[in-house]
């Protein structure tokens, strides 16, 4: 078992990151996808995470959102949220822990999943109703408010299937918002859309870096949009960062071998 003594119980003070990945590493089975990884974000960061197919990216997010790490502990907001403090130490996290630590957490997938049977307005409100427990007048105000934020306002009573793919994540983005998040992570959320349309969606992230004050953490494929709207790009291999900086450090001046044959051949294919 792993010694958890050497983790902090929280992380305080100025300098404290929202996000911090602290030794963390992550299994399926045999096969170590991340492994003693370590990455710290700062409140209002935006930081991308790029890097080849089967290098651990997406996985990043999964496991602050969806799944349990093996070893490490991952922080949100100064407290861990993969573990809990019990007697004094960190152990591993409840499933009634895991769910509250993670509300502060809000996530856009490359395939939407929006509820089908609902209008645009009413997946907005079922998680403010539900998990939050505002009531219905306030949830439909918020949700209001932030499906006229993405451009969406028109399209509110409408169901999902009624609406095309653009359409569909910028509803995502407004549901994810309606739970008031302070992270945000976004899952090559323009992957699955039409050319035409990719700009509907990443003009509604630009309007996030700029006007709130979100931490956010993305994983795409899009180099252009990454290097237009991040503060920090992550160039992953073989589950580690291989390399990180500025947009212009990272693609203006790559200093590994790996980053330069990645960016190379994306430019190729493009």
């Amino acid at each position: 078992m792993e010694d958890l003594s050497r983790f902090p119980l929280r992380l305080e003070g100025p300098d404290a990151p929202m996000v911090r990945f602290d030794h963390v590493t992550k299994r399926y089975g045999d096969l170590v996808v991340l492994e003693d990884f370590c990455l710290d974000v700062a409140e209002g960061e935006m930081v991308t995470v790029i890097g080849p197919s089967g290098s651990g990216k997406t996985t990043v997010l999964r496991i602050l959102m969806l799944e349990r790490i093996q070893e490490g502990v991952i922080y949100v907001d100064g407290a861990p949220i993969s573990h809990m403090e019990k007697k004094g130490r960190l152990v591993p996290a409840s499933e009634r822990y895991l769910r509250r630590a993670r509300e502060p957490i809000g996530m856009c997938f490359q395939h939407f999943n929006l509820f089908p049977h609902m209008t645009a307005i009413q997946n907005c409100m079922e998680g403010p109703v539900q998990v939050l427990g505002l009531s219905r007048q306030d949830a439909r105000e918020r949700a209001e408010e932030l499906l006229e934020m993405v451009g969406m306002i028109e399209k509110k009573d409408e169901h999902p299937s009624r609406l095309s793919g653009g359409q569909q994540q910028r509803v995502a983005i407004a549901r994810a918002l309606a739970m008031r998040p302070k992270v945000m992570l976004f899952d090559e959320v323009t992957s699955a859309l039409d050319p035409e349309v990719i700009g509907e969606v990443t003009e509604v992230i630009r309007k996030l870096v700029h006007e709130h004050r979100l931490t956010m953490l993305m994983v795409t494929h899009q180099m252009g949009f990454a290097a237009d709207i991040s503060d920090r790009v992550c160039f992953f291999y073989g589950g580690r960062i291989e390399e990180q900086g500025t947009p212009e450090e990272l693609f203006g001046n790559p200093q590994k071998e790996r980053t330069q044959q990645f960016l190379s051949a994306v430019k190729s294919a493009g």
